[in-house]
């Protein structure tokens, strides 16, 4: 049996379970999309057919999801296009893909519910992110299983931190997250990083949470804390996606965030106000970051967890082919869609420039809306940090060091830029990302593009972000 038809059986015996629960139905699509998920061959044949039949828009949505799981695949694509008149495929992923491109199409009243018994069906912990009436302000018809069941990649909690001369695991060339906060300098290997995702801990007195969607390439270090509220946030892996980008959720509230933006995506933090506050982090070669920083400490082997921590053993055929593992919808085509960008917010704008534009160690002067800024690159060893300039405009000075236009020595620090007359340029929290990712979700950003050469030489497939 292929792997598809042992998750579909798995799938299908537990809806024989879920069946005789559904006892109310808003309306009648709903009713029918529940029997679409029955165990019994001819009821889920008669559900379909009445999605079909029913002409209604918000049926399509229900569909989509039954593309993965159930065996009648030409009954469904049959519906699919009748009720559509488009023909977008003949399997899930070009579904989804056609549901992103199509908000003309939103789900019927009450798929919240086929949501929820769909994905309980799965892992009963679905439950305590999506239910009847949750609140949200995604499209709920473009989640996706990710294939794992709730944190069924485990996030790391304060994890153990050794002395630099004691990472002797770590190559020179191994790329490493870095972060300083207060003088507290720390480095967790991707090697690490690639099989938790998030890392939960507390740097320079910070709470922290380090978010890495490993599928969009974008490794992203927020603050635990918000206003108004007693407790930091400490995150877990919810096994859920939205156009193939991580949703994590807070333990305590168990809302859906987007690993992303860092907004409450679903759940009972949605409309609250709340926006994780993103802090500097850099990705780094070992050996430049220890050479930066030779009293950083570094995250051990010993997690907890036994896994396979060699560099690669995890998402290494993902980093190195051009290909998505779920659907995501790419609209803007001037970069191929896994090329690496390193990004930047500032109060209402955004802008993103290849990794390629800093090839050979660029410094580069720049604005993202009304705000200067200079960012300093090596495309190499995929380190790119930014700070504002204040209109100042600067260009490499070796030894760590810039020089503005009137002469003046600036040391580069991690946490800002330290002029020799005292003056301070704070650091801004920008970040890579594979293009699909960035452009998903900032279509109107600008996009600073060098020559094509360059593009192609860093692109994603040439390794791990």
């Amino acid at each position: 049996m292929s792997c598809r038809g042992f998750l579909a059986a798995c799938f299908l015996s537990t809806c024989l379970l879920l069946a005789p629960e559904v006892v109310a139905e808003p309306s009648p699509i709903d009713g029918w999309a529940h029997d679409a998920l029955s165990g019994d061959p001819s009821r889920r044949l008669a559900g379909i057919e009445a999605l079909a039949a029913s002409g209604d828009r918000g049926a399509v949505a229900p569909l989509v999801q039954l593309l993965r799981w159930v065996p009648e695949e030409s009954a469904v694509l049959d519906a699919l296009e009748r009720l559509t008149g488009a023909d977008a495929g003949t399997g899930w992923a070009d579904w989804m893909l056609w549901q992103q491109a199509h908000p003309e199409f939103p789900a019927y009243s009450g798929y919240d519910g086929f949501l929820a018994d769909l994905l309980a069906s799965i892992d009963p912990a679905f439950r305590r992110f999506i239910v009847p009436g949750v609140r949200h302000e995604i499209r709920l018809e473009e989640i996706a299983w990710g294939g794992v069941r709730v944190d069924g990649i485990p996030a790391l909690d304060r994890p153990e931190m050794i002395a630099a001369e004691a990472a002797t695991f770590l190559d020179p060339l191994e790329l490493i997250f870095g972060v300083e906060i207060g003088g507290d300098a720390r480095a967790y290997p991707l090697r690490i990083a690639n099989w938790h995702e998030l890392i939960n801990d507390t740097v320079g007195g910070v709470p922290v949470s380090l978010a890495y969607c490993t599928l969009c390439g974008a490794g992203i270090l927020y603050d635990g804390r918000a206003p108004g509220r007693d407790r930091p946030f400490v995150f877990g892996t919810s096994g859920l996606l939205y156009r193939s980008n991580k949703l994590m959720y807070d333990r305590e509230t168990s809302t859906l965030w987007s690993q992303f933006t860092g907004r409450p995506a679903i759940g009972p933090l949605v409309g609250s106000g709340i926006e994780l506050k993103m802090l500097p982090l850099v990705t780094a070669r070992w050996e430049s970051w220890r050479a930066a920083h030779p009293e950083t400490k570094v995250m051990s082997l010993r997690t907890g967890y036994t896994r396979d921590y060699e560099p690669d053993a995890a998402y290494g055929a993902y980093f190195n082919s051009s290909d998505l593992m779920f659907p995501a919808l790419v609209t803007d085509r001037r970069l191929q869609r896994k090329d690496l960008v390193f990004g930047l917010r500032t109060a209402g704008a955004a802008k993103a420039w290849p990794l390629a534009r800093f090839a050979g160690g660029a410094v580069v002067n720049d604005r993202v809306g009304p705000v200067e800024v200079v960012l300093l690159g090596d495309a190499e060893g995929r380190s790119v940090r930014a700070y504002e300039s204040s209109g100042r405009r600067f260009e490499t000075a070796g030894g760590g060091r810039l020089r503005d236009a009137a002469g003046g020595i600036w040391r580069v620090e991690e946490e800002g830029l330290a002029g020799s007359d005292g003056s301070r340029l704070p650091r801004l929290p920008g970040h890579l990302a594979y293009w699909f990712a960035w452009s998903g979700y900032f279509e109107a950003a600008e996009l600073d593009i060098p020559t094509p050469d360059p593009i192609r030489k860093y692109r994603s497939e040439s390794g791990s972000p």
